[in-house]
């Protein structure tokens, strides 16, 4: 199981928002968590294994830029929990971050096809699949 929040300002940082939205999604349980927001067209993503405030406090959550953001509460399925594994998963080019609660039942079959037409994984998860 795990949290998704996102949203979409007119003003302000979309951040401290998400921050405060996954806190109040914390009782689905979770060993992971990770923000991406977008700032001007360029993806800023933080993310780590722990406990939403401790990873927050440690990676500025809170500052980080953009009036839209996703976050990601994760419980691990496929892949350990650690910082790689953390959602959001970005593309080759860090231009797209994609959140993700479910299972990609082909997604070993899906990460061969993508890795033998050259594209670069980082984690152990399916949802990396998607962005690429």
């Amino acid at each position: 199981m795990c949290g998704i929040f996102g949203c979409i300002l007119r003003k302000g940082l979309a951040a401290p928002l998400i921050h405060e939205g996954l806190k109040r999604l914390e009782y689905r349980g979770y060993d992971s968590v990770g923000v991406a927001t977008l700032d001007g067209g360029v993806l800023h993503v933080r993310k780590d294994a722990g406990k939403i405030d401790e990873v927050a406090e440690r990676l500025g959550f809170d500052e980080m830029p953009g009036v839209v953001g996703v976050g990601h509460t994760r419980w691990a399925t496929h892949g350990a929990p650690t910082m790689v594994n953390a959602h959001p998963h970005v593309d080759c080019g860090g231009v797209v971050a994609v959140v993700h609660n479910g299972v990609i039942e082909n997604f070993q079959e899906l990460r061969r096809e993508l890795e033998e037409a050259g594209h670069r994984f980082v984690s152990k998860t399916d949802t990396e699949v998607i962005p690429h």
